[in-house]
């Protein structure tokens, strides 16, 4: 059997920085890795590109599955690279619970922007991960920025916490939404709207333009209602198409107005940095979780406790605190 190849981050930081999209992907695949050694590795290469991060513009998007987030996508990007701009798309796909790998494989949904010589298209499984959010997510676009992508979008899952994650990483966060569903303004959706920097409502084509227009005045009209995310910005509803592509590029000048609005009123450096700060405390989580699970007493007791509680034997509460306790050790005098 072949030896895996010694990863050379010397050789990887200059592929990338060159904007060479292999070197770029084994980059990623390399922060992704689970070993320590490898993420020892990946340290190393996040420290040695990261003044050459931080010019690009970072979009998250997301909507409910059957939204056509992936169609959507690979017309902003195509729209984008007609104008000479290199679009990076990391679409955080839901993982197999057998494999660990991504189910939905964005490549095979964005086949032509993934063949663009300016784009590059990344689908990251998230095992397992909050929310459905790969955990290296930021890690990611870091990377991508280096290499010198100018405009990098986040695509959710489309579930649960995942649109609050990405929310935390990107600038400037759009939510698509589908007209005629029903529950334009139910509770689920306000949790969502109160993320969002743009709203738009996709697949306004054929016999849906009237229905779109119809939703996006009952959208206006509950985001008005709303407690604003920025004093500095007005939070838009627009409709679009992202099969006839009509409204995507008015989309793309509302995001660069945005930036705009929010670079001027420095809220746009505020929010960055407020987000390397929210990094740093989500990576000191995951360790104390990693050190925590591979401590050896914890790992003695964890299985009795386990069973002890999906048997109702014990309370999760006082499981996790006997846990804990054995965790931190005999108390000091």
């Amino acid at each position: 059997m072949t030896p895996p190849r010694r990863v050379d981050v010397h050789e990887l930081e200059a592929g990338v920085l060159a904007g060479d999209r292999s070197a770029l992907g084994r980059a990623i695949t390399l922060i992704e890795s689970s070993l320590a050694r490898d993420q020892a590795l990946a340290r190393e290469l996040g420290e040695r590109i990261l003044p050459h991060t931080g010019a690009g513009i970072r979009v998250g998007i997301t909507g409910v599955p059957g939204v056509g987030k992936s169609t959507f996508i690979e017309t902003l990007g195509r729209q984008l690279t007609a104008r000479g701009t290199k679009v990076a798309v990391l679409a955080v796909d839901p993982s197999s619970t057998r494999s660990g790998g991504s189910i939905l494989g964005d490549k095979t949904r964005m086949q032509e922007l993934a063949r663009d010589p300016l784009a590059f298209v990344r689908p990251s499984p998230s095992r397992g991960s909050l929310g459905g959010v790969a955990r290296r997510t930021r890690e990611a676009i870091l990377l991508c920025e280096a290499a010198g992508y100018e405009v990098v979008l986040v695509e959710t899952v489309g579930v649960g916490q995942s649109e609050t994650m990405v929310a935390g990483m990107v600038d400037c966060f759009l939510v698509l939404m589908l007209a005629g569903a029903g529950d334009e303004l139910q509770g689920i959706k306000r949790g969502i709207l109160e993320l969002a920097d743009l709203v738009a409502i996709n697949k306004a084509d054929g016999d849906n333009v009237e229905r779109a227009r119809r939703a996006r005045v009952e959208y206006a009209r509950a985001l008005h209602l709303m407690p604003r995310k920025s004093v500095h910005w007005d939070v838009p509803v627009l409709t679009c198409s992202g099969v006839s592509g009509e409204g995507v590029d008015v989309l793309w000048a509302e995001i660069e107005r945005f930036q705009a609005a929010l670079s001027a009123s420095g809220e746009w450096e505020a929010n960055r940095a407020q987000q390397r700060v929210q990094a740093m405390w989500r990576a000191i989580e995951w360790g104390v979780l990693e050190v925590f699970g591979e401590h050896e007493q914890v790992r003695g007791r964890m299985r009795t406790v386990e069973l002890d509680v999906r048997e109702g034997r014990l309370a999760p509460d006082h499981a996790a605190a006997e846990l804990l306790a054995v965790f931190r050790g005999p108390a000091q005098d």
